[in-house]
């Protein structure tokens, strides 16, 4: 199936780790499984699950140091195409442990390395010389520390002839909201950062669509995605609202749902495929991601038998 160039971008990957201990005890020595090493960070997961789901990309990472080293190795281990880009310091690592009797997952987020005006430099211009115009590009997961809270603005300005998506967080999405970034394509927002921005609650489907379109008519974007978790995920562009229910599936871990969710949506709007057909196969995407175990992401051929589930209304 043809589809237009995807592009993503990960500046803070981490080396996930996953393992499990019977219980989490504080002072005690707990014994922890084998531990499952897989490349993470919010770009290079949704590489990935493009990837799992048929499609191609091309995935940006900054590496550095044996761990960065450890985390290309995986990277060519599943056939993700990348690039390399050189990172300050060591590249960080995640954890993430479940807890056998109660089925509690703890996820220790390291903040990597600090990035300098020699690093933010070779980013732009790795980006001019890879966008493709007519492409997608995906701003995606944590920024390093040390670039500035309006680096997505400046990262999609050197993009100027393709499709961003931002799919992001915290003091980043606040600013991507107060200052619009111009031609933004896509943002996506888990529906707690949804009611932290708009300053109340959005208890109903409809709340939720009507701020999410409130933000398109303000400019900051022309779809904006909202997810409600288990429930599903709310879109909304200047024409339409739209609501696709999440799949019925025994939760493993959330961790690369919305990952998967992002992949599968831009993968889908790569290949000519509507809003509505793409919300719909980044929610069964998602309903897939939460079958998996730790930092596994969707699998293809759940993602099509759960398809059917993610039915897509107007609201």
């Amino acid at each position: 199936m043809t589809q237009s160039p995807i592009l993503t971008l990960t500046l803070n990957p981490a080396l996930d780790m996953a393992t499990e201990v019977h219980e989490m005890i504080p002072g005690h020595k707990l014994r922890c499984s084998e531990p499952l090493l897989d490349p993470g960070g919010g770009g290079l997961n949704v590489s990935r699950a493009i990837k799992a789901l048929g499609g191609d990309s091309l995935a940006l990472v900054a590496i550095g140091g044996l761990t960065g080293d450890r985390l290309a190795g995986l990277i060519r281990g599943e056939g993700v195409t990348f690039l390399s880009i050189l990172g300050p310091g060591e590249t960080r690592q995640s954890l993430t442990v479940n807890e056998a009797t109660t089925g509690k997952q703890f996820r220790f987020m390291l903040p990597g390395p600090v990035w300098g005006e020699t690093e933010r430099s070779r980013v732009f211009t790795l980006l001019r010389a890879t966008a493709r115009p007519g492409g997608l590009s995906v701003i995606s997961g944590s920024q390093p520390p040390g670039v500035p809270v309006d680096f997505p603005a400046k990262l999609a300005a050197s993009m100027p002839e393709t499709r961003v998506v931002l799919d992001t967080s915290g003091s980043t999405l606040t600013e991507a909201i107060r200052h619009p970034i111009p031609g933004l394509e896509v943002l996506r927002m888990d529906g707690p950062e949804g009611e932290e921005i708009a300053g109340r609650s959005l208890p109903t489907l409809a709340d939720t669509a009507e701020f999410a379109q409130s933000l398109v008519r303000n400019g900051v974007a022309r779809t904006v995605i909202v997810a409600r978790g288990a429930e599903g995920n709310v879109l909304a562009d200047k024409d339409q609202r739209l609501f696709a229910s999440a799949a019925k599936v025994r939760v493993r871990s959330t961790v690369g749902a919305g990952d998967s969710f992002v992949a599968a949506f831009v993968l889908a709007l790569s290949r000519g495929q509507t809003n509505a057909e793409a919300l719909a196969l980044g929610s069964a995407a998602a309903s897939a991601a939460v079958m998996t175990d730790a930092t596994q992401l969707c699998r293809l051929e759940d993602v099509m038998r759960l398809l059917p589930e993610c039915a897509v209304s107007t609201v």
